[in-house]
């Protein structure tokens, strides 16, 4: 039964904590270093229904995606719903361990499991320099109005839903994809080449430039949806290391749909 220090140095050689941005936030939050582990719970959010539901399954550890403090505290009083957090895990004797821009330019990382789940076959970084991003082929072409619905069809469920700008009728055959929020890499994606980018968090004016300047076509999906697939794809990376050491974890990823948007209503009103 492996210790918490343990299994951290194994989670830091998938994903290295110098590989994170400066202004990041990653690494373990709270926890034992010595203490036992025997169940992890995957997630992409640290909030108070992910805690929660560690608390039930009985797990000793949270891996998160998202920070729980980004921008730093100096407080954790229960009053406040992040401080909840921290009380919920230490009472319950439950570690938080982070995973953020370091996951995203793993490899594999992040984006390597959003292609995964589109079914899409990864051909190279879309930044070279960070490793952020992949480039990734068809088997097939397809209209960017299959490729969205491809995109709908494969990712979790939520509230926005799959937007799409650009021609519907347009065909694509090489895809670039972003996990998360995506529009600071519409140069990279037009360098590279690409029919389509799929990523999250879009927004007007810089999809307005983006659409006029190329032909490319927009695929925008919810943030959480779009790095969901990162924690099975963890879950199995860590699996690959218990069965390794005979640790014998029990491995878990989160279904609860922690996206802050719960609803969607298409407008209409008349112009």
């Amino acid at each position: 039964m492996p210790r918490l220090s343990e299994v951290i140095a194994e989670l830091d050689a998938l994903w290295p904590p110098e590989r994170a941005e400066e202004w990041d936030a990653v690494g373990t939050v709270c926890g034992d270093p010595g203490a036992e582990i025997t169940r992890v719970l995957f997630a992409v959010d640290p909030v108070h229904e992910i805690a929660e539901e560690a608390v039930a399954l009985g797990a000793d550890l949270i891996v998160a995606h998202h920070p729980l403090y980004l921008r730093g505290t100096t407080s954790v009083a229960a009053s406040h719903f992040k401080g909840r957090v921290v009380h919920t895990l230490i009472k319950h004797d439950i570690a938080l361990h982070v995973a953020h821009t370091n996951a995203d330019t793993a490899d594999p990382g992040v984006s390597d499991a959003l292609a995964g789940a589109l079914d899409l076959r990864v051909t190279g970084p879309l930044v070279p320099e960070n490793g952020l991003g992949r480039i990734c082929e068809l088997d097939h072409p397809e209209t960017l109005r299959e490729f969205a619905a491809r995109a709908a069809a494969r990712l979790p469920a939520t509230a926005q839903g799959i937007r799409v700008a650009g021609d519907p009728d347009a065909t694509v055959r090489r895809v670039a994809v972003s996990g998360g929020s995506g529009d600071g890499l519409f140069a990279a994606a037009r360098a590279a080449g690409v029919d389509a980018f799929l990523t999250a968090d879009l927004r007007h004016h810089p999809v307005s430039e983006a659409v006029q300047q190329a032909p490319i076509g927009l695929v925008d999906a919810a943030h959480w949806a779009t790095e969901w697939p990162w924690c099975e794809q963890a879950a199995a990376q860590l699996d690959e290391i218990s069965d390794r050491h005979g640790w014998n974890l029990r491995v878990h990823v989160s279904k609860a749909v922690t996206d802050p948007w719960s609803s969607h209503h298409t407008s209409g009103a008349p112009n």
